[in-house]
């Protein structure tokens, strides 16, 4: 199997890499086109050169490795976290064909709250939303919210596993706190709480509540919420 997990950033999808990395048939991939999108998009995100430089940054060389088959005697599955912000128009998708494809949301405003101490100032290109919107009609698949995993990561994990034909295997709902060897180059910078987890954290309290241009993108971001949402696995 290969699964193809799409999500924005912030959005407990580091968790979820960590969760299936730490099942003994699963190979993890880290965000694969960041560093392409990266190169494309000419942005300034944190730790950009160090992104450059450990990725390929030809898009079509990393779709044929995300469509490559397992290496004969190395694990049998592959779990890759992308984020939907990363594939820009022309980016090649053929790959996806072979993949079983899940979606990761999270209400806009703890994503926008959490990424806006990371990183000033976000867009809606930044978080993702519309682009993950398109993904999510163009390859469907099950939908998670990440409030539903952290109120109830056991069950929720069992329930994707049964709905894409998965082995529920209890390793996933725990891991060593610390980095992990699959993790991108960027975990300095981003992955401090995960690398502090040995776990799923329990569930989240009230969303947060913002305002200013912050407040604007939440409204911008909620209606594409919304609609996977209304996708969703129940719990």
């Amino acid at each position: 199997m290969r699964i193809a997990c799409w999500s924005g950033p912030r959005n407990l999808s580091t968790a979820m890499l960590y969760a299936f990395g730490n099942r003994a048939d699963f190979a993890v991939l880290d965000e694969p086109f960041y560093a392409a999108y990266l190169a494309a998009t000419g942005l300034d995100h944190p730790m950009r050169e160090e992104v450059l430089a450990a990725q390929p940054t030809d898009p079509a060389i990393v779709a044929r490795q995300c469509g490559s088959d397992p290496v004969p005697g190395k694990k049998p599955h592959l779990y890759m976290k992308h984020m939907a912000q990363h594939m820009l128009p022309g980016f090649p998708l053929d790959w996806t064909a072979a993949c079983t494809n899940v979606h990761l949301i999270r209400h806009p405003a703890r994503v926008v709250a959490s990424y806006a101490a990371k990183r000033e100032r976000p867009t809606l290109d930044d978080i993702g939303y519309a682009r993950h919107a398109a993904l999510f009609e163009r390859f469907p698949g099950p939908v998670l919210d990440s409030a539903d995993i952290r109120a109830d990561p056991e069950g929720m994990l069992r329930r994707l596993c049964a709905e894409i034909g998965l082995t529920d295997d209890p390793a996933m709902l725990s891991w060593a706190a610390g980095p992990k060897p699959w993790d991108g180059v960027w975990a300095s910078h981003w992955y401090g709480a995960v690398h502090l987890s040995t776990g799923f954290s329990g569930a989240e309290g009230p969303l947060p509540t913002l305002d200013g241009g912050d407040a604007r993108l939440v409204e911008e971001a909620l209606p594409f919420y919304e609609a996977m949402r209304s996708h969703a696995l129940c719990p």
